[in-house]
């Protein structure tokens, strides 16, 4: 396809930024940034869009930097190392406002500046490889459409590459490889692999290796079952197949924001909708003067049972929220969601919308779900008060999101 010089006016989500052509076609241009002149070359030419990749910065933005990574642009796992950090945080403001207004109809949006991570490099606790062949590990490379074995990966914590430097994994049947590190840099490793059977293993450094069955139930085979996570002075057990949050800091940050938003005294009562392993549940539950919490995965269930043992005001129902809201007969003063990338399944959506009470907090790691979600929210009469993006994943074009909805 032909090559085009462009000017980028805005950021899209996704990592692009949005070009027009002569008859006003939005062009999406990876690797430029707006104010930009750029050579690029379209790679998916529509009638309603195009798609290109850049190929020349002619007038480069003063927010241009140079990448760290020798990865970037092959691997996939970041979009924004070629953008200045404050820059970064600016773009995903406005990708937060445009979503909400072209998804949600939300054009007037209350968005605040995006909380920034303390530490934009080697802040993530967790890494996920995939096989590359010949015992290698990498990430998956859009451009390639292949797996890509890498060498290093600035955002990830240098002892997760430290041990990824020493193993040699030749593993039939391996889909995925998650290494974790916790707050006392004991290490695990979660593996995902076709046959339900355990594998034989052997390690000769330490590091606990756990199989995660497809249900995200993990069996242990080597070592301790789980890792423990600081967060605020309080402990979190975190089972090989529950999500935590990758960004220790930028999570009590988040964790800061709910409870701002939950304004709690002590008498209010709260529900939290998918409560994992209790990250929210427990902070929630020193303020509030009772909390419902909701969550169907077994091992998050007995991760949150451990981690809240210390509380006496936490009710826990272990099931789908669809099938649990529905019976809930007291209502609650406030409402904590937090979904996941997914967002809410259309069904549970309108339930929420229809039994959501004053005040709404919805926790969001995926923009276009969330602004979807928003969507049904004002639908159903819910005022959009403000929205607190946060840079839980600096370098890539991720952003995470907590919006606080009151009932008129």
């Amino acid at each position: 396809m032909s090559d085009l010089i462009l000017e980028p006016t805005s950021y899209a989500y996704g990592g692009t930024t949005v070009a027009r052509d002569a008859n006003g076609r939005p062009i999406f241009v990876l690797g430029a940034i707006p104010g930009e002149t750029v050579r690029a070359r379209l790679t998916e030419d529509k009638e309603r869009y195009a798609h290109a990749v850049l190929e020349e910065v002619l007038e480069a933005a003063a927010a241009r930097v140079a990448p760290r990574c020798p990865h970037y642009g092959q691997c996939s796992g970041c979009q924004y190392q070629h953008i200045a950090y404050e820059e970064q945080l600016r773009a995903k403001q406005q990708v937060v406002q445009d979503q909400l207004g072209r998804i949600g109809g939300l054009k007037e949006a209350n968005v605040l500046p995006t909380l920034p991570s303390p530490q934009p490099w080697a802040y993530t606790h967790e890494a996920v490889f995939s096989p590359a062949g010949d015992g290698r590990l990498g990430y998956w490379s859009a451009g390639r459409q292949q797996v890509i074995p890498i060498e290093v990966c600035p955002i990830v914590k240098p002892e997760i590459m430290a041990v990824f430097d020493d193993i040699d994994l030749d593993l039939p049947g391996l889909r995925k490889m998650t290494l974790r590190v916790d707050s006392e840099e004991s290490m695990l490793a979660a593996l995902e692999v076709d046959d339900v059977e355990p594998p034989e293993l052997e390690v000769d450094f330490p590091i606990s290796v756990a199989i995660v069955l497809p249900d995200r139930t993990a069996a242990s085979l080597i070592g301790e079952p789980n890792l423990v996570y600081q967060l605020k002075g309080r402990p979190f057990r975190v089972s090989p197949g529950c999500f935590f949050q990758p960004n220790l800091d930028v999570a009590e940050m988040l964790v800061d924001t709910v409870l701002e938003y939950a304004a709690l005294d002590g008498r209010k009562t709260v529900l939290e909708l998918y409560s994992g392993i209790g990250m929210l549940t427990a902070f929630l539950a020193e303020r509030a003067r009772s909390v419902t919490a909701v969550e169907v995965n077994d091992d998050a269930v007995a991760d949150l049972i451990i981690n809240l043992d210390h509380l006496d005001n936490v009710v826990l129902y272990h099931g789908l929220v669809e099938e649990v809201l529905p019976a809930l007969e007291q209502a609650p003063d406030v409402l904590v969601i937090d979904p996941g990338p997914y967002g809410l399944a259309t069904p549970i959506r309108d339930q929420i919308a229809s039994v959501a009470p004053r005040r709404l907090i919805h926790v969001a790691s995926e923009l276009s779900t969330m602004a979807r979600d928003s969507k049904a929210f004002a639908r159903a009469g819910l005022r959009l008060e403000r929205v607190q993006p946060l840079d839980m994943r600096p370098q890539t074009y991720h952003v995470d999101t907590v919006s606080l909805w009151v009932r008129p």
